[in-house]
């Protein structure tokens, strides 16, 4: 997140904030946005600042919550919206357990969840801003081989933690507060993705800020990573049921998280099938557990 603050205040709330809290007219000193080059000379630029600077605390945790506010509501809408549209199967919404008007209710559920979510999650991108964080951004420092091993690294480190978080989150002195509100969905959409307790929402989160306190990782790739899940929660949760591929007893897909809204205690991963393997709760989706076959009863 300290790169996505970086370069919001570098094209758009270096303005905002003079704008809303000026410092009056003066001669800054040369600066990456100050300065003024030609073939010859360097010249200082006249600008107006803010006199909450960029490292000021109270600015940074307003600038990461909008940031982080628009942000998930716009990879929300975006990648819910497109699997709805495109890849979730429509009839689904036929299923005797399909809620009225469930998609409104999954939205309004995540919209409800965003803000506390953002709260919640502040102090890990607040502690990433001010350098704690173990990102870096030249590829050098490690090389190529650790630049590209670190993406399986990091996908198996979060996975068996969400693993872990979410079967707890199952126990029956947590479940009924912070979990059940999620499995109101027994056949979710995509727009299900998000909705739940914010708790929830941030307890299955921590695995993926607590990697960069602990392990190196590129800047960017850790951005492309934070996209990445985002994308995969919500198109786990279309509801399909196509099972016989290659990579079905690997990949946790939305075959084995249909599997899980619908029976509850299995598949609690992530991406990968390992952690259920090994903790006794993998469930194999089999085309006779496919819910479309109850609505082709009711046909």
């Amino acid at each position: 997140m300290d790169l996505v603050l970086h370069l919001a205040d570098d094209y758009l709330l270096d303005k905002v904030w003079a704008r809303l809290l000026p410092v009056n007219d003066h001669l800054v000193q040369p600066s990456y946005a100050s300065l003024s080059t030609s073939a010859n000379f360097t010249s200082i630029v006249h600008l107006q600042q803010s006199v909450w600077a960029r490292d000021y605390i109270p600015r940074q945790i307003i600038s990461l919550s909008v940031i982080t506010l628009l942000g998930i509501h716009f990879l929300y809408f975006l990648f819910a919206w497109l699997s709805y549209k495109f890849i979730f199967n429509h009839e689904m919404m036929r299923h005797p357990r399909f809620l009225e008007n469930q998609v409104k209710q999954e939205i309004q559920c995540s919209l409800r969840a965003f803000p506390a979510m953002t709260l919640l999650t502040l102090p890990w991108f607040q502690a990433e801003v001010m350098g704690y964080s173990k990102l870096y951004d030249n590829v050098e420092d490690y090389g190529w081989a650790y630049f590209a091993l670190s993406v399986p690294f990091f996908l198996l480190f979060t996975d068996y933690g969400i693993y872990w978080v979410h079967r707890l989150l199952h126990h029956p002195n947590i479940y009924k507060t912070f979990h059940k509100p999620h499995h109101k969905w027994i056949i979710p959409t995509p727009f299900a993705s998000h909705a739940f307790h914010p708790v929830d929402g941030y307890l299955q989160s921590v695995p993926y800020h607590l990697f960069i306190f602990i392990f190196p990782l590129h800047r960017w790739l850790y951005l492309g990573l934070f996209v990445f899940v985002n994308f995969w929660s919500i198109l786990i949760h279309d509801s399909d049921m196509v099972t016989g591929h290659a990579l079905e007893k690997v990949i946790n897909g939305p075959a084995h998280h249909t599997l899980h809204h619908l029976y509850f205690t299995v598949n609690y991963g992530q991406y990968f099938t390992w952690a259920d393997r090994v903790g006794g709760s993998y469930r194999q989706p089999e085309s006779s557990l496919d819910p479309m076959l109850e609505i082709k009863k009711q046909s």
